[in-house]
């Protein structure tokens, strides 16, 4: 048998996905398990955008999409970005998820040794695609309260600081950052010359107050969002990206010889989803966060979410998230521990996108193990 250590590249060594697999091979043996760990919403795909996938694929549109999307979805999303941010330097094109569009910003930007800043608690996907890619992750702590401290931020700047990438609403805390924090943001980046990456996967998950996107403030920034979270179109793999050309024609190049293209039934699909009112949806998942706030209030310390359809609730005093995840299991329970998104192990994750009868079956067992 070959020594297989020798084949695999160094680049993958130093992030792994244990943590979220070994929470899954715990509860591999649970029967209809409460689970408030995945991160999708529990409605399903809206029908006119199901019909027309299935229009497409049997009108024959399954071979290659243009690498930059086809015309009839770039051309929508371009007016929209268009009438939102009024850049006179902004293309789009269509990516293979936000994942795809997140691996395409940093294949596309990082040297190895540049140094990308992020906010701590992550979504557990930026450190993985900066190692990929040689970077070196500078995390800037938002405990304990999940807000952005400029002069912290400040600090972690050096000349090797190439990028920022902010997360609004944020995986896994479902915070909203606030205007004047991404404002600050913005700002900070474009003094330091420093390419600024706004994912906002969560854009239409506010609860609130109006959205507002980082590249208000900063006409240079790369905004990477999509379709997954906001049209329960998660296998999709339908995403965008926008902002300067320079930068997008960097990203194409890059994409046609990598994804090539997002999937390109899914693309006719996605073009009929921008004309779909998911109102009821962003209300149901409001009155489900107000619920959950309610329900655990005498027991867990939690950061109100503005945002998303998370919650980051603290761990009870002296107790390990690992310890806290098994004894949840133990009691027929799916969530995430905190130190997957972080490297502290104070918190874990809630998952609020199920069911009104899986939500109080799960504060009820929440409540009882705290």
């Amino acid at each position: 048998m070959a020594n297989f250590d020798k084949w695999i590249a160094n680049r993958t060594l130093n992030f792994d996905s244990s943590g979220i697999r070994k929470m899954f091979d715990m509860a591999a043996n649970l029967k209809d398990p409460i689970n408030l760990s995945i991160g999708q919403p529990d409605f399903d795909v809206p029908q006119p955008v199901k019909d027309e996938y299935i229009r497409a694929i049997n009108e024959g549109k399954n071979g290659y999409a243009l690498t930059q999307g086809i015309p009839i979805l770039r051309e929508k999303l371009q007016a929209e970005v268009d009438q939102n941010l009024g850049h006179e330097d902004r293309d789009v094109f269509v990516c293979s998820g936000t994942s795809g569009g997140l691996m395409l910003s940093v294949l596309s930007l990082i040297n190895p040794g540049d140094e990308v800043i992020y906010f701590d608690p992550f979504f557990v996907m930026y450190p993985a695609i900066i190692e990929l890619t040689g970077g070196i992750s500078v995390k800037v702590s938002a405990y304990p309260d999940f807000k952005l401290d400029m002069q912290k931020l400040e600090d972690a700047i050096t000349d090797k600081t190439k990028m920022i990438i902010l997360n609004s609403p944020s995986n896994p805390t479902g915070v909203c950052f606030s205007n004047e924090e991404i404002k600050g943001v913005a700002e900070l980046a474009a003094k330091h010359n420093i390419c600024l990456v706004s994912d906002e996967i969560y854009s239409k998950f506010v609860y609130d107050a109006p959205y507002v996107s980082a590249a208000t403030y900063n006409p240079d920034c790369i905004v990477i969002d999509g379709f997954s979270k906001t049209y329960a179109m998660t296998g999709h793999r339908v995403g965008y990206v926008h902002g300067p050309k320079k930068i997008i024609e960097t990203m194409l190049k890059v994409q046609q010889f990598t994804f090539v293209c997002s999937p390109h039934p899914a693309q006719w699909a996605g073009a009929v989803a921008l004309d779909t009112d998911i109102t009821p949806y962003v209300d149901q998942y409001r009155i489900k966060r107000e619920r959950l706030l309610a329900g655990l209030a005498d027991k867990y310390e939690i950061v109100k979410p503005g945002g998303a359809f998370y919650a980051f609730p603290k761990l009870p005093d002296g107790v390990s998230g690992e310890a806290f995840v098994k004894k949840a299991i133990e009691n027929n329970l799916m969530v995430i521990p905190g130190n997957i998104f972080s490297d502290q192990d104070s918190h874990f994750r809630i998952s609020y996108a199920v069911s009104d009868e899986k939500l109080e079956q799960g504060i009820d067992v929440l409540n009882r193990i705290a």
